[in-house]
């Protein structure tokens, strides 16, 4: 199966290395030729463009910063879909675009795969993500020894569109565990209380969260980059927003969270690592929330195997 993936940023990058180093055939095509050349010298192949990609490959995998940046690599394949191709989207997007966009790919006989992960960059190096997929059973079973290498846990969720409504309520919680964390650990440390100590405390609790064993050390490291800035925090809350705007849920915290990360955003830059949310409470109390003996960057240790589909309860 030839495999063409387009996007190779943060996620992308990682994700499709991985398919290259278990020795998968990929064809790699991004707008920043730099990121192309250092895929080619892994061992892909260049590709020419979408229409190209789509035309020459089983699969084509997307994995792009906006909806928009995706309908508009959707609409140069669409030309050459036809029955046996398939159109993998591993962005965080719009559930009602990732469903308007699959009926075009349908129509002119190919299938989509709503396929976003979760799990950090660290673990997207390793092909130890997570892995939402949202299509029909027999896709599915298509793209799963392709998925196999790229995450650790794939769950087949259903229908198009679940996917990604799943993965926006998923940036959602980790978003809100991120601000509760940032205040938290600022409590702590005008309560007198060691950092290094708070985090441990919290390691071994009910507090505990994948959030909290990620990011809470590069926030104590001073290191703050965890290859998720603030811009695209405030695309998936704000389309958690919009779902629930949409089936007239009255949230209470999410617009406060909007509305904080809007401040950070104002304060640090639009495309700020997320991280540096931190700051805003630095700032308004003199206190340094740093520790020492804290990594700079996140490294996933869970040694690198094959993946596998997570069966759901019934």
């Amino acid at each position: 199966m030839k495999i063409g993936f387009i996007g190779l940023g943060n996620v992308g990058g990682k994700l499709s290395g991985s398919l290259v180093r278990n020795g998968l055939d990929v064809v790699a095509h991004d707008l920043d030729a730099a990121l192309v050349a250092q895929k080619v010298a892994d061992g892909a192949v260049a590709g020419q463009g979408p229409a190209q990609m789509m035309r020459d490959c089983d699969v084509v995998i997307t994995c792009l910063p906006s909806p928009a940046a995706s309908a508009a690599v959707v609409e140069q394949m669409l030309p050459e879909v036809r029955a046996g191709k398939i159109w993998i989207e591993m962005s965080t997007t719009d559930a009602t675009e990732i469903r308007r966009l699959a009926d075009l790919v349908a129509a002119a006989g190919g299938r989509a795969v709503d396929c976003p992960v979760s799990g950090g960059c660290h673990r997207a190096d390793t092909g130890n993500i997570s892995i939402y997929a949202g299509c029909d059973r027999a896709t599915f079973d298509r793209v799963l020894p392709v998925l196999t290498h790229m995450g650790r846990r794939i769950l087949h969720v259903g229908e198009i569109g679940t996917a990604s409504t799943l993965k926006v309520m998923t940036n959602y919680l980790a978003t809100a565990n991120l601000l509760t964390l940032c205040e938290a650990l600022t409590v702590m440390k005008a309560s007198g209380v060691d950092l290094a100590l708070t985090y441990e405390a919290i390691a071994m609790s009910s507090g505990n969260s994948f959030v909290h064993e990620t990011e809470s050390q590069l926030i104590l490291s001073g290191s703050r980059d965890v290859n998720f800035t603030m811009d695209l925090v405030q695309k998936d809350i704000g389309l958690f927003q919009k779902l629930a705007d949409d089936a007239g849920v009255p949230l209470e915290i999410s617009p406060l969270m909007i509305r904080m990360m809007t401040d950070g955003q104002a304060r640090y830059g639009t495309r700020a690592q997320s991280d540096r949310m931190i700051e805003r409470l630095e700032g308004a109390t003199g206190l340094s929330v740093l520790a020492d003996g804290f990594p700079q960057e996140l490294v996933d240790d869970e040694p690198e195997d094959r993946g596998y589909e997570v069966v759901r309860r019934h």
